[in-house]
């Protein structure tokens, strides 16, 4: 026992001190997983041959995974993307095995295991793509939507996989191992069945997992939660998802298929967003534990044996794949750096790689000095994968970002006026909005030639360019300019321009949006005369709408929510001092925590003050400060 809990431990420690290190480095908690199974793995010898049984285990955070996934979709969604499922994801599956099929033969090996090779290279990471696809944010974008699509057809494919590859079984390879998948001991309902038999079995599974998760999932956590236990309703989840996986690994179908089913049929129910919280902790250790011994697991004698050929191979799997993922993102306009993100984002192996690879050695198809070279190959390629992404950060979307600015230059700026508004994006464009509607002559600038093509049809003068350009804002009349409004998405080039304007033509109001409290005490230090945070107003509205909600009267809400703002208006050069002690590394001083436990109780004896119930007139309205300048 004391063996496991050690075991335990070692990999927690490794967990906890590579992932915030990557995340910190900006790597990827992915890339962290992995170096971290590398380092207590082959490295350090920390951890041995029970990585590969842990591994088993951990693959159940993949079927996890795909269960939330299902429930964030319903079957009119999968309807709708249905051209992308069959066609990309088919096409994609269909021309790289076919691709690695051909290549297997060129190397020598028979067509039966060369086809193997080609089906287990046409899958990519499921667990690594759609988590740095969350991590990043880029789940909704066009490349991110194209590829959950592919991902879903290759998790969906598995299943004839699974049934194919018993079929291309090479009678040499069993005579020399007298071992075949038939002798393996275990539970299915189906194996001694004929064909038409095991097709009922699997489609009354299948039927089964619809119909049961529809009828029978909601009076039974109705009846958990009538319990008022967390942990049963905790346990009912786990249930769920542990007994689906069972059913569908009796009937030898994707116990990964089978969770996203029942989570598809879940999408609409009452009780979605209770088995997401419950559920997620679990997937996400599970799939951070299998990440690890994927690293683990890695075979340094073989590496170095053939590093050559390991290497080679896992950049021509790379390089094959993203080719025919390129070709297939210009068929499907999948293009620009959406292109690029599906083409670098599928372009590896995947972790169903290492199912079909065993699967293909207990079925004699794959031969087991071939196996060891092969997991190697798929191990590299997911292991390279978090780099790909950092190359789509850092090398391919500021190309494409300056590219779709350089097309097209700047435009001549033949208007000048008193107020400049720089960026015109969804908050910029309420500014100019209001100001068009007071008659307030404006000027905008902004380097997204959409947003400026908006601004236009509703007949709003506005410029195509880059505002943070000291010559644009000369030629815009900034030194005539009364104010200036900064509305900018990037936070270094905003404090930049700020600093600019103050240091050159001083006269200029200058109002600014900040991200954050500390973008914005930037800003205040670069010379900005007005700073507002772009949700600190919206936060305090919907603030009040909550004290509304449970009860306060409305009148009071909007008491409570003006205390609040007069209470951090009264601290401001207290918090702005604090702030400041952070960036110059005292964020643990005694005055820190002082500080804020002062605001806390000022607060509070704000909240409990009683009001006179205020009349219209008293409302209090917000008026600009007077220019300073001419």
């Amino acid at each position: 026992m004391t063996v496991y809990f050690v075991q335990a431990f070692i990999y927690l420690v490794a967990a906890v001190i590579a992932v915030p290190l990557a995340k910190r480095l900006g790597l990827g908690s992915v890339l962290g997983y992995l170096v971290a199974g590398v380092v207590i793995g082959p490295l350090m010898g920390l951890v041995g041959q029970e990585a590969n049984t842990i591994q088993h285990f951990a693959e159940f955070g993949v079927v996890m995974m795909l269960f939330l996934v299902g429930m964030e979709l319903d079957p009119k969604a999968l309807w709708a993307m249905r051209v992308r499922l069959v066609g990309l994801g088919g096409l994609q599956v269909v021309l790289t095995a076919a691709a690695g099929t051909g290549v297997g033969i060129w190397l020598g090996l028979q067509w039966q295991t060369a086809l193997a090779v080609g089906l287990i290279f046409a899958l990519s990471s499921t667990a690594i793509v759609l988590q740095t696809l969350n991590e990043k944010g880029l789940g909704r974008t066009e490349g991110g939507r194209s590829a959950f699509s592919v991902l879903l057809f290759q998790d969906i494919a598995v299943i004839p996989m699974l049934a194919l590859i018993p079929l291309l079984a090479l009678p040499e390879l069993m005579d020399g191992t007298g071992t075949s998948a038939d002798h393996e001991s275990g539970l299915s309902l189906v194996a001694s069945l004929p064909g038409w038999a095991h097709g009922l079995v699997v489609v009354a599974a299948i039927a089964a997992v619809v119909v049961g998760g529809h009828y029978l999932s909601r009076p039974l956590f109705r009846y958990v939660v009538q319990s008022g236990l967390r942990e049963v309703f905790t346990a009912t989840a786990l249930m769920l998802i542990i007994g689906i996986a069972a059913l569908m690994s009796l009937v030898s179908l994707s116990p990964a298929l089978g969770a996203f089913l029942a989570g598809v049929v879940l999408a609409n129910s009452e009780f979605r967003h209770e088995l997401e919280a419950n559920i997620e902790p679990f997937k996400g250790l599970l799939l951070g534990l299998f990440f690890i011994t994927v690293g683990a697991s890695i075979n340094f004698d073989v590496l170095s044996a053939q590093w050559g050929t390991v290497v080679s191979l896992a950049v021509a799997v790379i390089v094959v794949k993203a080719a025919i993922l390129l070709v297939l993102a210009l068929i499907f306009r999948v293009r620009g750096s959406n292109g690029w993100l599906f083409t670098l984002g599928l372009a590896q192996a995947g972790e169903f790689g290492f199912v079909l690879l065993t699967y293909s050695v207990q079925n004699n198809v794959i031969p087991v000095e071939t196996s060891q070279v092969l997991s190697l190959v798929v191990a590299l390629s997911m292991f390279l994968t978090p780099l790909l992404f950092i190359a789509y950060d850092r090398v391919v979307l500021p190309r494409y970002r300056r590219s779709k600015n350089d097309d097209r230059e700047a435009d001549t700026i033949d208007e000048q006026a008193p107020v400049i508004v720089a960026g015109v994006g969804r908050f910029g464009q309420i500014i100019c909005r209001l100001l068009r509607a007071n008659s307030i002559p404006i000027v905008a600038l902004d380097h997204e030639i959409e947003q400026i093509e908006n601004l236009r049809q509703i007949n709003i003068k506005s410029f195509f360019g880059d505002a943070s350009r000291p010559d644009l804002l000369e030629t815009a009349g900034i030194e005539q300019a009364r104010l200036l409004v900064v509305a900018i998405d990037d936070r270094d080039r905003s404090v930049q321009m700020v600093e600019h304007v103050k240091q050159f033509f001083p006269g200029v109001w200058v109002l600014a949006r900040a991200f954050d409290r500390g973008h914005g005490y930037r800003l205040r230090e670069a010379g900005a005369d007005d700073v507002v945070s772009e949700t600190y107003h919206s936060a305090l509205e919907l603030g009040g709408h909550a004290l509304t909600a449970m009860g306060v009267h409305p009148m009071r809400a909007r008491q409570m929510t003006w205390a609040f703002l007069d209470n951090e208006k009264a601290h401001e050069d207290e918090l702005f001092d604090a702030w400041k002690e952070i960036e110059e590394g005292i964020s643990f001083s005694p005055r820190y925590g002082e500080l804020f436990m002062k605001l806390e109780e000022a607060l509070s004896s704000a909240m409990q003050r009683d009001w006179d119930e205020p009349k219209q007139e008293d409302v209090p309205v917000w008026r600009p400060p007077e220019p300073s300048g001419d």
